[in-house]
């Protein structure tokens, strides 16, 4: 099948979104999404808690992101979409599903817009303290709604320099922890050994359990890995680029993740390490490079803007998407002259503003939160990708659908078994009293969308079938 053919036959009539990103866009902004803030600070205080067993959790959380990866990649090319994520929970499992992920996976990016925002301001004041952290953070948000407005294909430029100076300088912090380790020079060359890993009450100094409670902050790193699905209804060759991006998710996550952080523990023993201090920074003093910490700033930096410059794209399209299936206001499917869905992503960019107004305010308060409600978010994205592909394996293999040309080894099997691990990634953010509350802002966020639904019902009573007239259609 051609790549034509995936636009008329897969493709709904009239999303008219421009193919604009290529091979080389998707490609990074793939890698982009599984390089985050979250590794480059979370890192610290989960080795603090778990020590050189980080690694295992991060190789473990790598492999149940592959198998969701997988499954996502098999529903893409059987219908690849725009706002994926909702419209094939819409498909399998009914409207209120898509209503629910829809609307979910639009509040994470905003949530993670607020404090990547605030982060960002605050990595500039590193160098400027003088100038006030909001003047930042708005020239930062302003920048990157114009961006996001201008062209599809300027977003994928800009998230690929981004990308590109995450992956440079981790493999260069790769590069050079080899080399402390093999030829010993740098203040660090003393003491860096492979032994480290286990040297020091050894491979899990805490516990096993100990281990396990970082999961929880190892899937919030992994967070916006799905990003690719979002660019499906606006790759060049969706066929060609999806399936490269996805198969290529095992060696990035096992050279930048599991890869850097036992060349980061093998030259800087993990007693060294603390909370709220980056493990790159920590490493880079630890080896002796002048400008290590303002490096590593700057990276951090790139991550951030790269991470809001992301939720800027892809909350204008789940807007468009829940739009079009009638379950926000129609004025969110019309895009402007460069086929942008330009108000949707106005929205969004206003309340993410209303954020950076909140974490100056309280940011020792407000960013713990939108970080844990976030991964909650990310979580019941993930489960709504898994179970629609359990669903769609059975109407293939009951002959009701056609096969896709990208199955996922193992068929739905993995899918279950993924299932089952967030589900206990899940209980341990119910364990866990610091992390928890963002199940209790998770709960009255389903109680608000199931008051909006029912109201929707009672509106228009065909909204609950496929293919239901607009509730919001009236509305211009």
């Amino acid at each position: 099948m051609t790549s034509a053919q995936v636009d008329t036959e897969k493709t709904p009539e009239g999303e008219g979104y421009e193919r604009g990103l290529g091979s080389r866009q998707v490609q990074m902004i793939a890698i982009g999404g599984a390089i985050g803030v979250g590794l480059f600070l979370g890192a610290g205080a989960n080795i603090a808690k778990a020590g050189p067993s980080l690694i295992f959790m991060y190789a473990l959380a790598g492999v149940i992101i592959f198998f969701i990866m997988r499954a996502l990649g098999e529903l893409l090319l059987y219908r690849p979409v725009s706002g994926s994520f909702a419209e094939y929970s819409r498909e399998f499992l009914g409207p209120f599903f898509g209503y629910f992920t829809g609307w979910t996976y639009w509040l994470m990016w905003v949530v993670t817009g607020m404090a990547e925002l605030t982060a960002a301001a605050i990595y500039v004041n590193y160098w400027f303290p003088s100038i006030p952290q909001w003047v930042t953070a708005l020239v930062f948000l302003v920048i990157l709604f114009g961006v996001n407005l201008i062209s599809v294909k300027l977003f994928g430029e800009l998230e690929f320099w981004f990308s590109m100076v995450k992956v440079t300088a981790l493999i260069g912090m790769i590069v050079i922890g080899l080399g402390v380790l093999t030829f010993g020079f740098s203040s660090a060359g003393d003491t860096a050994a492979v032994s480290n890993l286990w040297a020091f009450d050894g491979f899990f100094p805490k516990g096993i359990g100990s281990s396990l409670m970082t999961l929880q902050g190892v899937m919030f790193a992994y967070l916006a890995v799905e990003l690719v699905g979002v660019t499906a209804g606006e790759s060049e060759d969706p066929e060609k680029t999806l399936p490269k991006a996805i198969n290529t998710l095992p060696w990035r996550i096992a050279l930048f993740y599991v890869g850097a952080l036992t060349v980061i523990l093998c030259v800087v023993k993990w007693t060294e390490f603390a909370p709220g201090v980056s493990p790159f920074v920590e490493a880079f003093a630890k080896i002796g490079i002048p400008a290590g910490a303002g490096i590593v700033n700057f990276v951090v930096l790139t991550a951030a803007l790269s991470s809001c410059n992301s939720g800027m794209y892809s909350t204008g399209r789940m807007l468009r998407n829940l739009a079009e299936s009638g379950e926000a206001p129609a004025v969110f499917k019309k895009l402007s002259s460069t086929k942008a869905p330009a108000f949707g992503i106005t929205v969004s960019v206003l309340f993410m503003g209303v954020g950076v107004i909140l974490n100056y305010i309280v940011p020792e308060k407000a960013f713990g939160y939108v970080v844990s409600v976030a991964t909650a978010a990310g979580i019941w994205t993930w489960l709504m990708i898994l179970i629609s592909h359990v669903l769609y394996r059975r109407a293939v293999e009951a002959g009701r659908l056609p096969a896709s040309p990208f199955p996922a080894p193992g068929g739905s099997k993995c899918s279950y078994v993924a299932i089952v691990f967030l589900l206990f990634v899940t209980g341990l953010i119910a364990y866990d009293a610091d992390s928890r509350v963002c199940l209790y802002v998770m709960a009255v966020w389903a109680a608000a969308l199931g008051i909006g639904w029912a109201i929707l019902k009672s509106r228009n009573p065909r909204i609950a079938d496929r293919g239901g007239e607009p509730e919001f259609e009236k509305i211009r």
